[in-house]
């Protein structure tokens, strides 16, 4: 019972409260991969020889989700459990997107709850008959995550209700919060009794588990992990308004692949994530990809598809054949539209009806003609807003029907049973029009089956009584907030609170010529009949096998406290920079070149006194008095700015404007980069047009430069125009000796060949051609941001071609830890101030400095 114990421990951290009194897995379920393709048990020992089982690889793929695709009923006699495998359900069609030989497994909840006595049982019989691994959760937890926090927080959010409305909805209630992340801890527990992190692939599906990837990166830092949302993804506006935001951010930002269904919730994501955690993205390759410490978190956007072959299947019963006779003779005469919607706020049905009400009242040569079928899904929540949502639909109905029917036409029909497969299937085979008018729905699939049944078979024709040859037409009616309108691109798209558009929308779809019906049928069953759940499935699994690929070429390791813990993902010769070795190769050197960036690495960014601090000040000064020493500030601020601010550091080199100006100490001129800067005057008026227009935003104007700041600006909108002034500069500058570069918040235009990079060579190139000769044997440079890396790169040669007989020491360290060329790395400010203290320290001769200032180095090594 160890590795429970240490995964419980792990995890224990991860949110508040107490850890949850999970029922513990019973021994004889295999627990732990110990090879690819073995289980074994708890005690971590193969009994592959003992079973038979062969020790060959075998691909493994574990699906998590909220349910298990299981149906489950209690014997009234025996009182035993029988289970069966849900063929309809997502998670078990999905597996024919993946090759024969690939195990796979499922972890989640069953429908009904089962007494602790009989878990163990029940547990090992899943195991053994279905690859399912149940997560027992306690009655209370399960209430509250489910009905409470899905329900009642994540899934009104998510489809765009504020919680500031009374009737719809409650307010934040942390219990329910604890509970959502108690049950996420459970899933955990499971998945880690089961998996190989090594060699399996975990698949987590949908919002009730958002916060799993974030528990189980902590266990396992390079798990292939996985998530598919199947929900709409909220703009930010919406989104932000949750007290839990940045912890379900970060949850799922502990994946490697992130699916959506549309670019609009992928859309919505990323500006969460940019907004609130102040992430980029950008395309790489048509991938899109977040760059999440040194991990590149990429992004899917794909729709799902549904299973042809189980649709086909439910076509040829019996009992279709003889539900589809027995609507052709009801509606004899007649045209079906036909709607399939779960009872609930967002599917739109009552607006439905008052679409079909206004086509009835505008169109009176349709009454007694056409009829509209609503078939009504059972609600999966309660509340006051589905009973009202239902009280609406049946009023709305009844009055169609009283005003528009008679004694043998009722113009709409409510079918408000759990329908089975093929009476739904019927009546998809016999409608002229489908209409799904939800207000907000992740993805929806009505009208690909919809199609499908269109498309119809032999059986299907034969009962229809049509030639198997004959063509095919099908009419969509498809609200735009559905995540399946992008994909049908023949569908009649319509704003769903547009009563008269809607009611224009189905009057055409009924009207249309029946070739123009053809061509649009055709080309969605192309569509629908290619891009099913299998191919959805086995584009995302090679999604996340390509983002997977690298796992094992970097360094990782974990930071952060609770839910907001996240792996940073580095090369393998990428560490942190240590004091103790600096100073020993500081002292065993002579001749030493130090080169220091001003923003963000002597000085915080975030401070709003630029001036540096005394310990700074103190430190150079040390530093730069000792004979052996050359040391220089490279920073983009003006000389003005530079001069003023580091007046106090004697002998100090500074090189300002990225390197425009260059002067070796105090007492000597600024040295000026020879350039034409009549450019600026080309710049200046653009970069003037997009401040005005971009609030937030400013223009610094420098002597040898201009730079654009959109730091305060909106995160979305500074971007944008960044982008648009980087293409416009370009585009103006292409005949002039100036280049554009955009950096972090900003875009600068300066002169061509103007770079740190080139201050650090002209800096070695002079120290090894002076007097002496004698090239530096000891080189450091220290910066933060996208121009410290040239400088990186200039040193990095000095030790690919060293000027002298030996190759120097050579430490290229970044501030933060994130992708660089630097080999090593320091946290923040504070830790570049304590390295120069420490330098300053062992430098000779000694500083004689005032009592404060060297009890400042006490405790540094």
């Amino acid at each position: 019972m160890m590795m429970e114990a240490r995964s419980s421990g792990n995890l224990l951290d991860l949110a508040a409260g107490e850890l949850l009194d999970v029922p513990r897995t019973p021994r004889d379920l295999p627990r732990l991969m110990t090879l690819p393709g073995v289980i074994s048990d708890g005690n971590g020992s193969s009994d592959a020889e003992s079973d038979g089982t062969s020790p060959a690889c075998r691909e493994r793929k574990i699906i998590v989700a909220n349910m298990l695709p299981l149906h489950a009923q209690k014997d009234n006699g025996t009182g035993k459990w029988c289970f069966s495998l849900d063929k309809d359900s997502l998670l078990l069609q999905l597996k024919d997107g993946f090759s024969p030989e690939t195990e796979v497994i499922y972890v989640g909840s069953l429908k009904v709850e089962i007494e602790a006595n009989e878990q163990d049982e029940i547990a090992q019989k899943l195991l053994e008959d279905f690859n399912c691994v149940p997560t027992f959760l306690p009655f209370d937890i399960q209430k509250k995550f489910y009905y409470g926090f899905c329900k009642q927080q994540l899934w009104p959010l998510f489809h765009y209700m504020l919680p500031m409305c009374p009737d719809h909805g409650d307010r934040f209630d942390r219990q329910l919060w604890q509970a959502y992340v108690s049950a996420n801890k459970v899933f955990a527990v499971k998945i880690m009794e089961i998996a190989n992190p090594e060699e399996d692939f975990i698949w987590i599906h949908d919002y009730h588990l958002m916060l799993l990837p974030t528990f189980l990166r902590r266990r396992y830092n390079q798990v292939k992990l996985g998530f598919f949302l199947h929900s709409p993804f909220p703009s930010s506006e919406i989104y932000r308004t949750l007290p839990v935001r940045d912890e379900i951010l970060k949850g799922l930002l502990n994946s490697d692949l992130i699916g959506f269904h549309t670019f609009d919730y992928a859309r919505h994501f990323l500006s969460c994530c940019s907004r609130m955690l102040g992430l980029d993205y950008e395309s790489k390759r048509g991938h899109i990809g977040l760059d999440y410490f040194g991990r590149t978190v990429y992004i899917k956007i794909l729709p799902v598809g549904i299973h042809m072959g189980r649709l086909e299947s439910v076509m040829n019963l019996p009992s279709t054949s003889s539900k589809v006779k027995a609507i052709q003779e009801q509606f004899k005469g007649k045209k079906l539209i036909l709607g399939v919607d779960d009872m609930d706020i967002f599917k739109g049905i009552s607006l439905k009806l008052l679409a079909f009400e206004q086509l009835l009242h505008q169109h009176r040569d349709l009454q007694r003609k056409l009829v509209l079928v609503q078939i009504v899904n059972p609600a999966r929540s309660s509340g006051k807003d589905v009973q009202e949502a239902k009280r609406e639909t049946y009023l709305i109905a009844q009055r169609i029907n009283d005003a528009y029917g008679c004694s043998d036409y009722e113009p709409v029909i409510l079918i408000d049973r759990p329908a089975p497969r093929y009476e739904k299937t019927a009546y998809y085979a016999m409608a002229e029009c489908c209409i799904v008018n939800a207000v907000r729905d992740g993805m929806n699939l009505v009208p690909y089956k919809y199609i499908v049944c269109r498309q119809g078979s032999s059986t299907m024709d034969d009962a229809m009584g049509i030639n198997h040859d004959s063509p095919r037409t099908s009419m969509l009616v498809v609200s735009e907030f559905v995540g399946c309108s992008p994909s049908l691109s023949g569908a009649i798209r319509v704003n769903p609170w547009d009563i008269d558009a809607v009611a224009e929308a189905m009057n055409m779809a009924i009207t249309i010529p029946d070739a123009e019906k053809q061509l649009r049928h055709e080309k969605h069953y192309r569509y629908v009949s290619s891009h099913d759940v299998a191919y959805w499935s086995r584009s995302f699994m090679q999604d996340l096998e390509r983002a997977c690929k690298d796992h094992y070429n970097k360094r990782c390791s974990g930071i952060g406290l609770g839910l907001g813990f996240r792996v940073i993902s580095l090369s393998p010769s990428f560490k942190k920079l240590s004091v103790n070795r600096m100073v020993s190769a500081y002292k065993r050197t002579s001749r030493r070149a130090v080169f220091l960036d001003y923003d963000g690495t002597i000085v915080s960014q975030s401070s709003l006194d630029k001036s540096p601090s005394l310990d700074v000040v103190n430190a150079l000064n040390v530093l730069c008095k000792d004979p052996n020493n050359t040391v220089f500030v490279v920073s983009g601020r003006s000389r003005a700015s530079l001069s003023e601010w580091l007046a106090n550091c004697e002998n100090l080199g500074l090189a300002a404007e990225h390197g425009y100006f260059l002067r070796w100490h105090e007492t000597s001129e600024w040295e000026p980069l020879v350039a034409d800067l009549d450019w600026k005057d080309i710049v200046e008026p653009i970069m003037n047009l997009y401040t005005e227009a971009t609030d937030g935003s400013n223009m610094e104007v420098k002597e040898s430069a201009l730079v654009w700041h959109h730091r305060d600006a909106d995160p979305d909108f500074g971007s944008c125009q960044a982008k648009e002034l980087l293409d416009h500069l370009e585009d103006v500058l292409s005949n002039e000796p100036a280049v554009v570069r955009r950096g972090q918040h900003i875009v600068e235009a300066k002169p061509q060949g103007v770079t740190k990079g080139l201050v650090v060579e002209k800096v070695l190139a002079s120290l090894a051609n002076d007097d002496g000769g004698k090239a530096p044997d000891f080189v450091l440079c220290v910066g933060d941001d996208r121009s410290d890396e040239d400088m990186f790169e200039s040193i990095l040669k000095c030790a690919a071609s060293p000027v002298g007989p030996a190759v120097p020491e050579i430490f290229a360290c970044t501030v933060g830890q994130k992708p660089s060329k630097a080999k090593y790395f320091l946290n923040d400010t504070a830790d570049v101030v304590r390295l120069l203290r420490g330098l300053a320290n062992a430098s000779n001769p000694k500083p004689h400095c005032g009592a404060q200032f060297q009890v400042a180095f006490d405790g540094i090594f």
